[in-house]
């Protein structure tokens, strides 16, 4: 064995101490570049330095879930497990959390790739195990941040469909208990087609445009890129010409009449949902509107202008209960996050626009 070997730690010789799964590294990608957050922790665990907080609520929350599952599904998610073991166990893959105007939203995600299925043994134990995450998850961002709300994503590109279908039974009781604690997080399954469609393909659309060499799942798409004359093909957000707030609002006040007394949120309310589900709009510009770079740049939104219904249990927070549109056969939720403050955050001027250039 070399002298430097002998010295060394043979886990960190091995490489095993600073091991990035790709798997990670593709999900702070996505919370970087897709959910723009400014601050993100990869393999995030509870300090035992910290103060704990709300103890008296995350004991009921586990209490209840461990109540709901146990006779509704049998399932045993705590296996006797005290509090503390709980929140000294507690782990995620990744933490984000992205700062804008209306504060702040974090994201907590565990991402597993297993290549024949996700599997931690049965089927049931494997439920239990995710179900276990989700909850834990939320215990974790009320005990340590006193965040009543954000989003725990659970990632896996395979699930087999016996698996698939009995995981998704419990989305809408993981967020019930949650709900009738009054805590506002939403928890998604993002598996099989909705990795592919709300993970994987928005990051290689994206992937020319970064340069830090620290995301390796990034660097590895730009290598097979610059390789594969079949490179992934990219979506490019087409570019208006800047033109000042002002002379966006006149020209569209000019031809639009109707809407002078209406607040910008009832003007989208009233106006988009004719209009795109008309299916005028092409299909590709409906899945840009579910980004948040493309509803930024043409309706000057915090958050994107759709979201798809299948993709949540519940209706997502700063988006409409109504009206559900149906756009090519799928549903989907309007943003309600609207503003109008002249000369600040004004998106009354770019509604008016996109209404005048599309009716």
């Amino acid at each position: 064995m070399a002298s430097w070997k002998r010295k060394v730690p043979e886990e960190l010789w091995k490489g095993e101490i600073m091991k990035i799964e790709m798997g990670e590294s593709l999900i702070l990608s996505w919370l970087k570049h897709i959910k723009n957050c400014q601050l993100i922790q990869l393999n995030w665990t509870v300090s035992p330095e910290w103060s704990f907080q709300n103890k008296d609520i995350i004991a009921e929350l586990m209490n209840k879930a461990n109540d709901l599952f146990s006779s509704k599904y049998s399932y045993d998610i705590f296996k006797n497990n005290s509090l503390e073991q709980l929140i000294s166990q507690s782990e995620a893959d990744a933490v984000g959390i992205s700062f804008d105007e209306n504060g702040a939203h974090i994201y907590a995600v565990d991402i597993a790739f297993h290549e024949g299925g996700l599997n931690y043994g049965s089927r049931e134990e494997t439920v239990s195990r995710v179900v276990k995450k989700c909850i834990r998850t939320a215990m974790c961002i009320l005990g340590c941040f006193n965040i009543p709300y954000g989003d725990i994503v659970f990632a896996s590109p395979k699930i087999n469909p016996s698996v698939y279908n009995d995981l998704m039974a419990t989305v809408d009781d993981i967020n019930g208990v949650l709900k009738n604690m009054g805590l506002e997080y939403d928890v998604h399954i993002l598996a099989n087609e909705s990795f592919n469609n709300e993970i994987l393909m928005p990051v290689t659309q994206v992937s020319n445009n970064a340069s830090d060499t620290s995301e390796l799942f990034m660097r590895g798409l730009q290598l097979f890129n610059l390789f594969d004359k079949r490179q992934v093909k990219t979506i490019t957000i087409p570019k208006e010409p800047k033109i000042r707030e002002e002379k966006i609002a006149q020209s569209a006040d000019d031809i639009i009449s109707g809407y002078e007394n209406l607040k910008v949120a009832e003007i989208a309310r009233t106006a988009l949902p004719p209009i795109l589900e008309s299916e005028r709009i092409p299909v590709e510009i409906i899945a840009l509107m579910q980004t948040k770079d493309y509803s930024k740049e043409i309706f000057d939104l915090q958050y994107p202008l759709l979201a798809k219904k299948s993709q949540y249990a519940i209706r997502p927070v700063r988006y409409m209960a109504k009206p559900i549109l149906n756009i090519f056969g799928e549903e989907y939720y309007l943003c309600s996050e609207w503003f109008e403050k002249p000369g600040a955050n004004n998106d009354r001027p770019y509604l008016l626009r996109w209404i005048k250039d599309n009716k």
